[in-house]
């Protein structure tokens, strides 16, 4: 798809650059989606469609800060690599 993936287990939970350069996008549970786009609305967003309703969360990379970002990442891991058990 001509951007970076970052997989566990076979599966994506992050990539860079996408839909742009300036984004990035990790796969988390809805719950935790909705948690993340409500305490940060200037940093993640649903993905469109059922894209988002499945998961996928746009981060604006330029206002996230290392905390948060990394705190996503991990959870987008974690809920990947505990279903390719």
């Amino acid at each position: 798809m001509n951007h970076p993936d970052f997989r566990v287990g076979g599966k994506i939970f992050a990539t860079l650059g996408y839909p742009d350069r300036e984004h990035g996008m990790v796969i988390l549970p809805p719950e935790e989606q909705a948690q993340l786009v409500r305490a940060h609305p200037k940093v993640f967003a649903l993905g469109k469609g059922a894209w988002g309703k499945k998961g996928c969360t746009i981060v604006r990379l330029e206002a996230a800060d290392k905390a948060t970002l990394q705190s996503a990442l991990k959870m987008a891991w974690r809920n990947k690599a505990e279903k390719s058990r």
